[in-house]
């Protein structure tokens, strides 16, 4: 969907790029958190519209159940006074309902996969996006402690002395490294978030068990 696409290339965004060309590197990394934020809002009302609709296909498959049951009892009681014409009529009433129905029928199906889908989406992007937040945070902390240790250190070179050109190199490379270990744990790949989620359903599990247990359920 086009908005999981347009989330995918915030996470996978390089942002020792974007900090370097950002005049406030800060500023810049709390928007890319909030455009997070919005593309969650927004396919969590796509969810919410997605059962809405789920809703109103099951309300039409009964509705033309129910209507296809009520021309069944009217063949019915045609076939008691012996009038078949009349009885075909409400037959192919009942038919035609009988179709209706098993088409919404199918198309509920359908529709419930997309809703699975989609929650199953939503909750992969809310765990996504507290991830984010919490390593944002952590490249600011970053940043903010490199800049201090810049200024420090240049507050302690003569100017224009080659050691505080070789200083400012060096700090340079220590945050470019830091930033990269830390966007490497925002970003992550599919094997890392596949693992993080099985470690995470095996931790439930353990502590369910554990709750079962203490209340003598064995099942």
């Amino acid at each position: 969907m086009a908005l999981m696409d347009r989330v995918a290339t915030l996470v996978r965004a390089n942002l020792n790029d974007l900090l370097d060309k950002a005049e406030n590197p800060e500023k810049m990394l709390k928007q890319v958190i909030l455009d997070m934020e919005n593309q969650f809002i927004q396919v969590k009302t796509q969810v919410a519209i997605a059962l809405a609709d789920l809703h109103l296909l099951e309300r039409k498959k009964n509705e033309n159940a129910e209507k296809e049951a009520e021309w069944m009892r009217k063949a019915e009681l045609a076939v008691d006074k012996k009038d078949d014409e009349l009885a075909r009529a409400a037959l192919e009433r009942a038919v035609s309902f009988q179709m209706l129905a098993e088409n919404f029928a199918q198309q509920i199906g359908d529709h419930h996969r997309q809703v699975e889908s989609l929650k199953s989406a939503l909750k992969r992007l809310e765990v996504k996006l507290s991830e984010a937040r919490a390593k944002a945070e952590l490249l600011i902390v970053q940043h903010r402690r490199s800049r201090a240790n810049h200024a420090a250190a240049n507050a302690q070179r003569p100017a224009g002395s080659e050691d505080r050109t070789f200083e400012r190199m060096r700090s340079k490379v220590a945050r470019e490294d830091a930033l990269g270990k830390a966007e490497g744990e925002l970003l992550g790949d599919d094997v890392d978030l596949r693992l993080h989620a099985l470690e995470r359903e095996q931790k439930i599990s353990a502590l369910l068990q554990e709750i079962k247990a203490k209340r003598g359920i064995t099942a």
